[in-house]
């Protein structure tokens, strides 16, 4: 486990905190697709800091989540798997970056091509946290959970580009402000 600093901690925990209320209000959900800004700072957090502590981020968020949207259920530690890749595949990503020269988000093509994998992978997740939550609860119908995977993927991967195209100038920001601290 990486030792955290006590400024890298609160920046986790601001990031962390800040899922919340990006996914629940700056959402549109139409039908069993959901956009929204919560992937935006497991994104910030994986090119910032990288993919322990994007991880912390995501679970954390995500967990606070489920618990003000669902409350606790036998499958709530599940939900907490899909947004976490996102932020292991982005932040590992991007420490394979720092270490060849330049931090992924100055490598545009590359970033967004990392964070469009990312969103394939999270899809995949939840599409499987999903399936599984309609078995366990006795609501599964193929429809439901397959019907519209095609879709789901293809807004996936737009809502991707989009917090990608957020995410590397906040983050060249941020790098710059805290360059002492990263």
């Amino acid at each position: 486990m990486p030792k955290f600093r006590t400024k890298t901690l609160c920046l986790v925990s601001v990031l962390a905190a800040l899922y919340v209320p990006l996914s629940i209000f700056a959402a549109v959900q139409m039908g069993n697709v959901r956009i929204s800004f919560g992937s935006l700072p497991v994104v910030i957090s994986a090119l910032l800091l990288g993919p322990v502590e994007a991880v912390i981020v995501a679970m954390t968020g995500e967990f606070f989540k489920q618990l003000l949207t669902y409350g606790v259920t036998a499958t709530t530690i599940l939900y907490l798997i899909p947004p976490a890749l996102r932020g292991l595949v982005i932040g590992l990503a991007a420490v394979y970056a720092r270490k060849h020269g330049r931090p992924l988000e100055q490598r545009e093509i590359a970033c967004f091509a990392v964070c469009i994998c990312a969103a394939v992978l999270t899809t995949t997740g939840n599409t499987l946290v999903n399936w599984l939550d309609s078995i366990l609860y006795h609501y599964y119908t193929f429809a439901l959970i397959f019907g519209d995977a095609l879709y789901r993927f293809v807004v996936g991967m737009i809502n991707a580009v989009v917090m990608a195209a957020l995410a590397m100038p906040l983050t060249a920001l941020l790098r710059k402000q805290f360059r002492y601290m990263l």
